[in-house]
């Protein structure tokens, strides 16, 4: 693994470049750096959902994430090396079917809205989406493994589940969209 930091401000980055964790330098706006930020901003987004109040369950769940966005973010900095692995997938997928069996079927598009964990647990799902778009991109030019392409969908699969879990707090439900199908049939 690439050295690590002993002080942030080293100035070697003042020419429009970044050291990955191979110690190689690519310009700022590198594929590979944007999808580095782009996790790395959904990681700072879910430091900010757990700053709610959450179920303890969702709370074990979020901190996980964080920690297997840490590994993405590495295994990015440093190609063709493998920090997240399947069984991240796994976790998810396995945290989706327990969230899911808890809520009602949807019959209507929601809005991302309702209470500050739900609006939260929104804002990290298109982050997630957008980091997705990163990966996709990156991966178009360079070989990746498909995990993380994989974590970062089934996370924002698992957001909009935790924003509907959320909204349920304490007697709370979705906000619907205002459909003209919708206004129909009531």
């Amino acid at each position: 693994m690439g050295q690590r930091l002993t002080q942030i401000a080293t100035r070697t980055g003042d020419d429009g470049t970044t050291g990955l964790g191979d110690n190689t330098r690519v310009p700022k706006d590198h594929l590979r750096v944007h999808a580095m930020g782009d996790v790395d901003e959904l990681n700072s987004h879910i430091g900010l959902l757990l700053c709610e109040p959450v179920p303890a369950d969702c709370r074990a769940v979020l901190v996980e994430i964080q920690h297997q966005l840490f590994n993405l973010g590495g295994e990015l900095s440093i190609p063709g090396y493998e920090l997240l692995k399947a069984e991240a997938v796994a976790a998810l997928d396995e945290a989706l079917a327990s969230c899911n069996a808890q809520l009602p079927r949807l019959q209507e598009f929601i809005l991302p809205a309702g209470n500050r964990a739900a609006a939260q647990a929104h804002v990290c799902r298109t982050v997630a989406r957008r980091a997705e778009r990163a990966l996709v991109a990156l991966g178009a030019a360079e070989s990746l493994r498909d995990a993380p392409r994989q974590y970062l969908n089934r996370l924002s699969d698992l957001m909009f589940v935790l924003a509907r879990v959320f909204n349920r707090m304490d007697g709370g439900d979705d906000v619907y969209w205002k459909s003209e199908r919708l206004a129909r049939s009531q």
